[in-house]
């Protein structure tokens, strides 16, 4: 059946638009973002596939690769989806950019979302100011974790360039498990070590896992 042989009332955008987006389903949703099927499939059927496929969260971690395989989504619709949970990972980050990071939970909250499903290591570099707000934040290095990789030199400069007063470090680890290791361990007192020298605190190293994370300063694994 195609979108245009279903009664006006019962369509998503339609539905939407009489009743609001909270009365949809995760395929309508995804159907209004779509917009249209193919000859074979409705744009409808499309969408309920590919969330009866992966769900809701696993379309999420879905890559732009393997959603361009999906029949009935070429490059521009995997575009979209891929374009829309980045954005909604993005939400907490802009939220709390501005409030201060008074413990490491806070900060842990904010950047599990982003981090927790990634593929490969990320090392990121968050710069605070002398109210312990967010200025910005780097990521440092792609890829496994090691005092090689990660020189002082590279963490600093970007706090130097921001006028940060101190430096929060994060890295994830893709097996969900954020028990440090010894590299992990190593690379935090260098870091330690280079800031006290240069003036700028290390506030924390966090490494987040599968919602949870394990804290430097506190030396324990939380959940979120």
């Amino acid at each position: 059946m195609r979108i245009k042989e279903i009664m006006s009332q019962d369509r998503p955008r339609e539905r939407m638009e009489r009743a609001g987006p909270q009365v949809l389903s995760n395929g309508e949703l995804l159907a209004i973002l779509l917009k249209s099927g193919t000859k074979k499939e409705n744009v409808l059927q499309i969408s309920y596939g590919l969330l009866s496929k992966y769900g809701l969260q696993n379309l999420s971690r879905t890559s732009l690769q393997e959603l361009c395989q999906e029949h009935g989504i070429g490059k521009a619709k995997a575009c979209q989806i891929v374009a829309l949970f980045e954005l909604a990972k993005r939400i907490p980050l802009k939220e709390n950019e501005k409030i201060p990071i008074l413990k490491s939970r806070d900060l842990a909250r904010t950047y599990i979302t982003k981090m927790q499903d990634l593929q490969k290591e990320h090392f990121v570099a968050v710069y605070l100011d002398s109210k312990n707000k967010i200025i910005v934040d780097h990521t440092i290095t792609i890829g496994t974790l090691n005092s090689s990789l990660v020189h002082p030199r590279e963490v600093f400069h970007g706090a130097i360039k921001h006028l940060a007063n101190a430096v929060i470090i994060l890295h994830n680890h893709p097996s969900g498990d954020p028990t440090p290791s010894e590299e992990d361990l190593e690379v935090t007192r260098v870091l330690e070590e280079t800031g006290s020298i240069m003036g700028i605190q290390l506030l924390d190293h966090l490494i987040i896992g599968k919602q949870k994370w394990w804290s430097w300063k506190e030396q324990m694994i939380q959940q979120i």
